[in-house]
Order: C-alpha cells, then sequence, then structure tokens
C-alpha cells in the first residue's frame, strides 16, 4: 500500500459487497481499485453538475406557470 493512500472502514450491504467482491475477481482488481473508482467518478459528476449550474447562473428564471402557458399556446401540452 503506497504512504499516499488512507485505510477507512466501510460498511456494505451484503449484497453489495458480494456483487464488489465478484467483480473485483472477475476484473483482476482490489475491491480498493473499484470503490476509488466509483467515488472519483461520482465525483467527477458533482463536478460536472457544479459548473453547469455555473454556466446557467446569468440565465433568467422562468416561471413554471409561464413555461406552460408557453408550451399550451403553442400547442404542445
Amino acid at each position: 500500500m503506497s504512504t499516499k493512500q488512507r485505510r477507512a472502514t466501510l460498511y456494505l450491504d451484503p449484497g453489495l459487497h458480494r456483487a464488489l467482491r465478484l467483480k473485483a475477481a472477475e476484473t483482476d482488481r482490489t475491491m480498493s481499485d473499484l470503490v476509488n473508482e466509483a467515488i472519483r467518478l461520482a465525483l467527477a459528476e458533482d463536478a460536472e453538475d457544479l459548473a453547469a449550474f455555473d454556466e446557467r447562473a446569468s440565465e433568467p428564471n422562468l416561471r413554471f406557470e409561464e413555461a406552460v402557458k408557453e408550451l399550451h399556446q403553442r400547442g404542445r401540452l
């Protein structure tokens, strides 16, 4: 184990633990590698969502009622 890595105790649902063990054996990777990858992907998705929010922060707000009315007028509803 690298000195850069930290040990953590995780409590997994028994079904998830079994699936993780099987996936690790099937892919010849460690359970830690798979968990680290899953966490990285989840955090990257969160970062993308935050960036999208920042990009759209200056857009005007559209009231729901106005959007529905406009869709109705255009024959979309």
